[in-house]
């Protein structure tokens, strides 16, 4: 996500670095960049003009010009209008007074709608809601399964009707449902077509009509650039909408509906899903995504996930046996599921500050494929092994070899690697240092 993008203004920022003072030959030198860095990232033309306009007008005030580091107070002007650009603060889904909310989904086929939905019913379930997920897309008997599986897999009762024809009458029953079983937020999932055409916007007019949403949330494809931005234009004059959830944007997504949509519509985006998973899907923040697009992390969405996926009981008695000696690769296996569900090991690292910076890790591949290897080797190893794992002689590792499907080298890296992290937590635990580490 916006590692491109990040790379170049990077490379903008260091060739600011080590000046006492910048003149206007270097802020106009670095505006240019700016404005090619965020074209290529598929950023809209008068968004691009607006944001480098505000940069420039910015940077050559005295408060850069006398600056003893005016490198860093120009990567605060570029992190401040970014956030202006794309909300300035954090805007939540609105709720109704009275109950039902009814959030009312709009998007093309493709978008992830369907699949939002579904992350959306489980981040408000989550947060102590009881949410109903409504099938409203009559013409896709396919998207009504889908609904119906997601809904199955977090517990989350879905109204759908197989056969039915009309949208509109299937929307009202279901908020009916909903008003019967005591549902307080009511999810409509709704048509979508693979390009804009009148008789889908139609219809969406109608269902709007006929339940009086709370609110209208439009799903766009983040890899799509620039399409979703003229896409939300669309919706925007004839559903009048009322927030944006961006799909994808774990994927090759360049950045630019991220940074344009807001400012193109003038509503807010609410949510970004950042993965195919039920839980991949968090709140929008203005100000964490642009220290994100300028490669500064996001330490509080790190901890956040921190906190709702890590078991804090867990943790302390994690601490308890590191500090006792008595680590175990089932302690080690627990620690590491609890971490993978975080989300992907590279997209955590890049929430991390300065990650990007350093050259020798920016390049780092992290393949999630190579923690399956590691489960799936411990997963073979019988609890009495995974207790003990000095009891692994030669036969046993070519078993649990054939068992997870890898080598035996394999086998005796993750055991060599573990004993060396065993050893080193051994000497924390007690207080001592390991050699070299400040110069002891």
């Amino acid at each position: 996500m916006f590692d491109t993008l990040t790379d170049k203004l990077q490379g903008v920022f260091s060739g600011l670095k080590g000046r006492g003072k910048l003149t206007e030959a270097d802020i106009d030198k670095a505006m240019r960049a700016i404005r090619l860095s965020l074209l290529e990232a598929d950023v809209s033309l008068p968004v691009v003009k607006q944001l480098t306009g505000a940069i420039k007008a910015r940077a050559t005030g005295a408060e850069v010009m006398a600056s003893l580091t005016p490198d860093q107070q120009v990567v605060k002007i570029v992190s401040e209008e970014l956030t202006t650009l794309m909300g300035g603060a954090q805007v939540r889904l609105a709720m109704a007074s009275r109950p039902p909310t009814i959030v009312l989904m709009a998007g093309l086929q493709g978008s992830g709608k369907t699949t939002f939905c579904g992350k959306l019913a489980r981040h408000f379930q989550a947060e102590g809601r009881a949410p109903l997920l409504v099938a409203c897309d009559v013409r896709r008997p396919a998207a009504m399964e889908q609904l119906g599986v997601l809904g199955g897999q977090i517990g989350v009762p879905v109204h759908r009707e197989d056969g039915a024809t009309d949208a509109v009458a299937v929307a009202e029953r279901g908020v009916a449902e909903a008003k019967r079983t005591g549902r307080d937020l009511v999810i409509v999932d709704t048509a979508g077509r693979l390009s804009i055409d009148a008789e889908m916007m139609d219809e969406l007019v109608r269902i709007r009509d006929a339940v009086r949403p709370t609110s209208v949330v439009l799903v766009l494809d983040a890899m799509t650039g620039q399409t979703a931005v003229e896409v939300a234009k669309a919706f925007q004059d004839a559903v009048q909408f009322d927030g944006v959830a961006l799909t994808k944007l774990d994927g090759d997504a360049r950045g630019g509906a991220a940074l344009s949509v807001r400012a193109v519509t003038g509503k807010p985006i609410l949510f970004v899903g950042t993965g195919e998973k039920l839980d991949a899907l968090e709140p929008f923040h203005p100000d964490r995504m642009a220290s994100r697009v300028l490669g500064m992390g996001d330490v509080l969405s790190l901890i956040e996930r921190a906190q709702q996926n890590v078991d804090e009981q867990s943790a302390k008695n994690l601490e308890a046996k590191i500090r006792g000696g008595s680590l175990t690769l089932e302690d080690f296996l627990d620690q590491l599921k609890q971490v993978r569900k975080m989300g992907p090991i590279g997209q955590l690292l890049g929430m991390i500050p300065g990650f990007r910076s350093q050259a020798k890790l920016k390049d780092l591949q992290v393949d999630d494929r190579q923690l399956d290897r590691v489960e799936a080797i411990i997963m073979s190893m019988t609890p009495g092994e995974r207790r003990r794992p000095e009891t692994i002689n030669g036969s046993r590792r070519q078993r649990i070899a054939r068992g997870s499907g890898t080598s035996v080298q394999e086998v005796n890296q993750l055991l060599s690697q573990f004993n060396q992290m065993r050893k080193l937590m051994k000497r924390i635990g007690k207080g001592g240092l390991p050699p070299g580490v400040l110069g002891t």
